[in-house]
């Protein structure tokens, strides 16, 4: 998969608030990178208005004709129906962003999103590990089902933070995540930052037929289309 490694599908610019680079420095980056396809992506939540402006302002920047680009909006998964962060009746494509990169920042709840801390605290108390990775795989499934032009983002990257890890998820899980995101043509970035999703993850996306793409997740253009962590998970995923 050295093709993916082409390609930066989640590039933060200062339409973010944690974000420090411009979209010309993202698009610069890209291209001494040698890169052929990026992704520009920003925050947004349900009350975010900037979203045409940060498309208008894509559109009219000058880019290397070499480098297809495409532009995106970051929003959390709420809840255990699939519910996702983005403005009301924001859809991706027709005149908006290419997609809706759906990001594991909390734990979808079935009343809503739990913190790191409260998702620790309710498996402390009783909630058992099968239950709580079946809640985070039917939600993911369920935002994927929901959500037209669809990329997760950093999937899995919450499970540590309340104490587990992929390695608890079953294969059956796995399988049915993998083939969710193959029907509904969701993308499944392997992102840099977080290190994640893992071999084994990212092994049953390509078995399922999803389309697996890098990320950096960059908030800097000096991290544009730079890959560590990544290669070694495509190396991994793909070494039989």
């Amino acid at each position: 998969m050295a093709e993916a490694l082409l390609g930066d599908y989640h590039v933060h610019s200062t339409f973010s608030d944690d974000a420090e680079s411009t979209l010309a420095e993202n698009l610069a980056a890209a291209a001494t990178a040698g890169l052929r396809e990026l992704r520009l992506t920003d925050h947004v939540r349900r009350a975010t208005t900037w979203v045409p402006e940060f498309l208008a302002a894509v559109a009219a920047e000058p880019r290397d004709p070499s480098l297809a680009v495409f532009t995106g909006v970051e929003a959390k998964l709420l809840d255990a129906t699939g519910a996702v962060d983005v403005p009301p009746r924001l859809v991706a494509g027709r005149g908006g962003p290419d997609a809706i990169v759906i990001g594991d920042h909390q734990f979808p709840g079935p009343e809503g999103p739990w913190s790191p801390a409260q998702t620790r605290a309710k498996l402390a108390d009783g909630l058992s590990a099968a239950d709580a990775l079946d809640l985070l795989i039917v939600a993911g499934n369920r935002a994927m089902e929901h959500t037209a032009n669809a990329q997760l983002a950093h999937w899995f990257s919450i499970l540590p933070k309340v104490g587990l890890s992929e390695d608890d998820l079953g294969d059956d899980q796995l399988s049915a995540w993998a083939q969710t995101a193959a029907r509904t043509g969701t993308l499944i970035e392997v992102n840099e930052k977080w290190g994640c999703p893992g071999p084994r993850a990212v092994r049953a996306a390509l078995d399922a037929g999803a389309r697996v793409v890098a990320s950096t997740d960059s908030h800097s253009a000096a991290t544009v289309g730079r890959y560590d962590r990544v290669a070694a998970i495509l190396r991994d995923a793909t070494s039989r």
